[in-house]
């Protein structure tokens, strides 16, 4: 199999953050190699380390080759723009102003090779007040808004695990390089792009200004100070043999639920049908179905639960995960060797394209293993250089992507093309409605249609209909991509499988996914993402120590929004791929994958260590002091990560005891994590006294990575993010008022940010496509939309509507 960024060669200076990215571009098959310092990069220590071995380098640097290159000589210097001169992507995660200051920056290196794209991934970004600040995962989740929607109402935030926001950035850094480079195959120039971690986490993780799940129906929108009572949204109960989580979000999953519970004359009223009635009776209705769940296992739950058309899902934990049938069935999970005399179970990977998984095929490499060969030849893809287009176009002009995704992960993947310039035709159809357009009672228009749908155009359409699968089969005869988010088989049979859409269009790239994937028991199971984070663990690591039936993920709909950014991902670089081949390619990604490699260091641990991986809550295993401390005022709280020895004494320092540093109990990391409890002690004290802003800054002044609790609101003002321009406004003549959003994740030198056209009715251009793009007559539409086949919007589109987006 020749994977589709075959003969892409990339240059990897990340050391910690950002390292994902140039490991999934690597299981995409282009060539990347990883430049360390002489010693090896900090990331080759970075906890857990088991047998000597860092799980998340081993995970995060597979499939690349290594060498050592030291930035602080002039021959290494000359050797990098060597290197950068003969490779198409340079990804670096160094401190901004560092590489600049020994003449190997972006803009050198772009003047030396105008066709690199670099890439640079950082806590901050390049400009901006928090630019030299320092952070950690757990700072992130403090400054993105997400610590403040996670734990327990009345209790303190509660952070969640470790290895998400690492792998949240890198699918941002590796979307935006190969944007980058896609703009470079069209106009034969490079660019420089800037990436800050904490816009990534802030617009990418789970947005609270962005795509929402379906619960969001039945969530208030006063944005309280507290931790949202998120028990109700995906509720967990107990059962015979551990505890299950179900999903009730549409009317008929509803329905499934009344008659399981033996139709209680309490519930039989039709407002139940809606999220917000069932979310205020929850008192009443959810010991119903705990005595109903109380006496079955998980698997008679499930199993009863799909008959009916309930989603019910396990609560596993690590060590089930591990064991589960499924996940070895398809692959997900496998016996590697990921370093020297080291096998683990681990998570292989996040796509198989033509049917075969992409994944871990080699080790991490020793520090210098390829110092000695050559780095392969560039392949130049068809076109390139050509100059074919102007730079500063959208770089995906000129595409058509056909969506036939929904909720929340159709709505973020089928969006990253449509902001960059592709035709997006959502084909969406009456009868059965994308939960996405389920708005608030008396609502015209659901927040979430306007935040995934902008940019895009809607066609209605029966495709169960003979005459509607017609219609679709001619639209994918001239259209670049399709994608699909149904149960598995869903495509195959209305016969829209890959194949046969292929035998139509050679051209096309199709991408499927699902929660638990196409192959494997599991394959036809119910799937949303609180249930994937339920059956992969991650939900059984966040939640606090010894309290294994609150679990506190209930306010996020993780994996959604980075699984559509893997799949995004995957579907440009077979598009990239195409400009070679001329030929397109089967994608699949199942969500759960997701969350697995993103998990995969717990996963990892757990194999090789059986039984050492819990629940951590808020005290970091590997530091101290380290997690979310109270500060002056009201529910007030920041984040504090003392990494090792050297920020200890910077803290002591910062705090007004230097004296402290010397403390034989506190002097090393392994001292102060034996007395956790003390040294926490000694920071909280302090920190108790101060606000978190002016607590932080002061901590950040002395280098100490420090994060104030930001709630969803304060993002908006956050003096950073204004810095940055992170935020704009999209306006909607279905909405009351502008709603903030995203103006980007990544900033381009040579890509402008998207547009903000207001997304479509549903069935807005029906007509208009049907026209323009398969040339039929007046007559021809109408007689389809008066047999139903084709869907045009219910009422005119208010004024202010766009009446079309067509190119």
């Amino acid at each position: 199999m020749t994977l589709p960024l075959t003969g892409v060669r990339v240059l990897d200076l990340t050391d910690g953050l950002g390292e994902s990215c140039g490991r999934y571009l690597a299981d995409l098959g282009a060539q990347v190699t990883k430049v360390e310092g002489p010693g090896g990069a900090r990331s080759r220590r970075a906890e857990p380390v088991v047998d000597g071995v860092s799980i998340p380098f081993a995970l995060r640097n597979a499939n690349k080759r290594g060498i050592v290159v030291d930035l602080d000589d002039p021959a290494g210097r000359d050797r990098l723009r060597e290197l950068a001169a003969e490779s198409d992507i340079l990804i670096e995660s160094h401190a901004p102003g560092l590489l600049s200051e020994r003449g190997v920056g972006a803009a050198e290196l772009s003047a030396l090779a105008p066709s690199l794209v670099c890439v640079s991934v950082t806590p901050f970004g390049q400009t901006g007040p928090y630019r030299d600040w320092a952070a950690t995962e757990q700072v992130l989740y403090a400054l993105s808004g997400v610590l403040s929607r996670s734990g327990a109402p009345g209790a303190e935030p509660l952070l969640p695990p470790a290895g998400l926001v690492e792998e949240t950035v890198g699918m941002h850094a590796a979307w935006s390089a190969l944007l980058a480079y896609y703009d470079r195959i069209h106009t034969g120039r490079g660019q420089v792009v800037d990436l800050s971690a904490f816009e990534a986490l802030v617009h990418g993780f789970d947005p609270g200004f962005g795509t929402q799940g379906s619960a969001a129906a039945g969530r208030s929108d006063d944005f309280p100070r507290n931790r949202p009572d998120a028990s109700n949204f995906y509720p967990v109960f107990p059962c015979a043999d551990g505890y299950v989580r179900i999903c009730l979000l549409a009317k008929r999953q509803w329905r499934g639920m009344f008659e399981w519970l033996g139709e209680p004359e309490e519930f039989a009223d039709p407002k139940y049908d809606t999220i917000p009635a069932r979310f205020a009776a929850a008192d009443a209705l959810h010991p119903l179905i705990e005595a109903l769940f109380a006496t079955r296992t998980r698997d008679q739950l499930v199993a009863e639960g799909a008959t009916r058309g309930v989603p019910v899902g396990g609560v596993l934990s690590l060590g089930e995960v591990l064991t589960t049938e499924h996940f070895d069935v398809a692959g997900a999970l496998a016996d590697l060797e990921i370093a020297t005399g080291v096998r683990a179970r681990v998570p292989t990977g996040y796509v198989s394209i033509d049917g075969a998984r992409v994944g871990i095929r080699t080790p991490a490499p020793e520090v210098g293993e390829h110092d000695a060969q050559p780095q392969a030849t560039r392949e130049t893809p068809a076109g390139e250089a050509s100059g074919m287009r102007q730079r500063g176009t959208r770089p995906l002009d000129g595409l058509r992507v056909l969506d036939l995704g929904v909720i929340v992960f159709g709505a973020e993947l089928s969006r990253q093309f449509a902001d960059y310039g592709a035709d997006v035709v959502k084909v969406e159809n009456a009868k059965f409605p994308d939960g996405l357009r389920q708005s608030k009672r008396g609502a015209a228009l659901a927040a979430s249609v306007a935040w995934g749908h902008r940019n895009k155009r809607s066609l209605g359409l029966d495709l169960r209909s003979p005459e509607g699968g017609e219609l679709f089969r001619r639209l994918v005869a001239e259209a670049d991509v399709v994608l699909a988010n149904f149960k598995p088989g869903t495509l195959a049979s209305m016969g829209l499988s890959y194949d046969e859409l292929a035998a139509l269009n050679p051209r096309i790239i199709v991408s499927e996914s699902s929660a638990f994937g196409s192959v494997g028991p599991w394959n036809n199971r119910l799937g949303y993402g609180p249930l994937v984070r339920a059956a992969c663990g991650v939900s059984a690591l966040w939640r606090y120590p010894g309290n294994e039936d609150l679990l506190c993920d209930g306010s996020t709909v993780y994996p959604d929004h980075i699984a559509a950014h893997v799949t995004a991902i995957a579907v440009l670089a077979a598009l990239i791929q195409r400009t070679r081949t001329g030929r397109g390619a089967a994608l699949e990604v199942a969500q759960a994958d997701t969350a697995l490699v993103q998990l995969g260091a717990q996963l990892v641990t757990e194999s090789l260590r059986p039984g050492t991986v819990s629940a951590p809550g808020n005290s970091d295993p590997f530091a101290a002091p380290a997690g979310v401390f109270a500060c002056a005022g009201d529910d007030e709280w920041c984040v504090v990560s003392v990494r090792d020895d050297d920020d200890w004494v910077r803290l002591c320092a910062a705090i007004g005891t230097p004296e402290l540093a010397d403390v034989p109990a506190f002097r090393t990391r392994a001292e102060r994590i034996r007395n956790r409890v003390d040294v926490d002690a000694v920071l909280g004290e302090w920190l108790q006294t101060r606000s978190p802003a002016a607590a932080v800054a002061q901590l950040q002044a002395a280098g100490v990575p420090a994060g104030m609790m930001l709630r969803l609101p304060e993002l908006l003002t956050d003096p950073h993010l204004a810095a940055r321009d992170a935020y704009t406004v999209t306006h909607h003549a279905l909405l009351p008022k502008a709603l903030p959003t995203a103006a980007r994740v990544a900033r381009f030198s040579a890509i402008s940010d998207p547009p903000l056209r207001q997304a479509p009715a549903a069935g807005q251009h029906s007509r208009e496509i049907c026209e323009e793009l398969l040339n039929m007559t007046t007559a021809e539409v109408d007689r389809l939309v008066d047999d139903g086949i084709l869907q045009p919007p219910v009422t005119d589109p208010p004024l202010g509507v766009a009446a079309s987006t067509s190119r």
